[in-house]
């Protein structure tokens, strides 16, 4: 159990590694081309070895089977790739509604005395710092940490803590204030619970694995000629392994080119922090 629990760890610090170094493109090239590559050649050697195949004799119960198991793998891909699509979205809602929370609250600090003004944007200017350039590397890596900006944070909460507004004015930006650094709290936990989510090995199982099922079941679909078979085979694998690409590249939202950005903490009322 220990040995496949550090397998799949190995597996999962491989994929990342992958998404991190390698282009997306050079991905696409060896995902879909060596599915391509792979499946036209077995499909020649099928052929080859057993020429009756050609013939289509079975046809009829091969197209029943690549019916049933082509509809069965293709709902599986299509919700995978979906929830991990969604998966991305939430990501990116998650960490436009944490930047937000932060620009609302440099912008609420200056209805503040300026001791607590200047202390406020102090740990909102270190957090921003602290979540771009210490926290993001490691959600790239698949190993987020709290302590990254936590201690921005808490002193930002003891400034808010500490300060007793004094006019209505003042009482009314306060509790702006104090909601938003709550929603941010939140809002950090749910951005580094997303930097750990993965597939589940079940599905990873039934995704990548069907498509070791569903490609040689097309060799034994018979056409008399050999480059009608080839491009009906090639179809199939072309289809897949761009499925099998997305499904790889969506899967972790902060790894990878076309992983979410750390933009909005840099924009807007935050872009002050940021200043040289």
């Amino acid at each position: 159990m220990l040995s496949a629990r550090a397998a799949c760890l190995d597996s999962a610090d491989m994929s990342l590694w992958l998404l991190n170094h390698v282009s997306t493109f050079t991905l696409a090239l060896v995902t879909v081309g060596g599915t391509v590559l792979l499946a036209l050649a077995g499909s020649v050697l099928v052929r080859r070895r057993y020429p009756s195949v050609a013939e289509g004799e079975h046809n009829d119960m091969v197209g029943v089977a690549l019916g049933m198991f082509g509809a069965i793998y293709g709902i599986i891909l299509a919700f995978v790739i979906v929830t991990l699509w969604t998966q991305m979205e939430d990501t990116q809602t998650i960490i436009a509604s944490e930047a937000t929370d932060a620009a609302l609250i440099a912008r609420d600090a200056a209805a503040f005395p300026a001791p607590v003004r200047a202390r406020l944007d102090a740990e909102l200017s270190g957090y921003v710092h602290a979540v771009v350039e210490k926290q993001w590397p490691r959600m790239r890596a698949g190993r987020p940490s709290y302590g990254a900006t936590e201690s921005h944070l808490r002193a930002a909460f003891e400034v808010l803590q500490s300060y007793d507004p004094k006019s209505r004015r003042e009482q009314v930006f306060y509790e702006e204030a104090v909601g938003n650094i709550n929603d941010i709290a939140a809002q950090r936990r749910a951005r580094l619970t997303m930097a750990e989510q993965e597939l589940p090995p079940l599905l990873q199982v039934l995704a990548f694995g069907g498509a070791f099922v569903l490609i040689p079941l097309t060799f034994l679909y018979g056409v008399r000629m050999l480059r009608i078979q080839l491009l009906f085979v090639g179809s199939v694998a072309v289809l897949i392994g761009f499925s099998l690409l997305l499904v790889f590249v969506l899967d972790r939202p902060f790894a990878g080119e076309l992983s979410v950005s750390p933009a909005p903490y840099r924009q807007g009322a935050l872009a002050q922090y940021w200043a040289p």
